[in-house]
């Protein structure tokens, strides 16, 4: 892949199809738009089956609740595409806060949030998708969701 490419024929080039942008299912906005900054709710992965529920470490593994990460990824890329107009106006991701929905003795967090994190690198680029990053445990999370992760990345002005 072309590191000259911009985020939005990367996307392409990688053959990702964004889901469409839900609205926000409380009282919060999906996202806020201050200064230079694009500040992302927390997503679950979701994607055309519905959502993906489930304690990861009993009910679901490692490896699937790191794809369910990378499904959190695009439909976070959905909201900043939905916000901005196109990717191409972000100019890094700042920071990812990854939250597992996890069993007290699950101790792979880092690995199932990196499923979102190189979605990131992949669709940026290594230098504008590397970003500073929390991955935790959780002992629930809304709906059961198995993860939920949010963003700030900083904007082309």
């Amino acid at each position: 892949m072309t590191q000259s490419l911009s985020p939005e024929a990367r996307l392409e080039e990688l053959g990702l199809v964004l889901p469409p942008a839900i609205p926000s299912i409380a009282n919060f906005a999906p996202a806020l738009l201050d200064g230079g900054l694009l500040y992302l709710s927390g997503q679950g992965p979701r994607d055309a089956a519905g959502y993906r529920f489930g304690k990861v470490g009993a009910d679901v593994s490692a490896d699937e609740a790191r794809e369910h990460a990378r499904l959190v990824g695009l439909s976070l890329l959905a909201v900043i595409r939905q916000e901005l107009g196109s990717l191409d106006r972000v100019r890094r991701v700042v920071r990812l806060f990854g939250m597992v929905n996890a069993t007290p003795d699950f101790v792979l967090h880092s690995r199932v949030i990196d499923g979102c994190s190189d979605l990131m690198c992949a669709v940026f680029g290594e230098e504008a998708g590397r970003h500073a990053r929390s991955a935790v445990g959780v002992g629930s999370l809304p709906g059961n969701i198995t993860v939920e992760i949010e963003a700030v990345v900083a904007v082309h002005p």
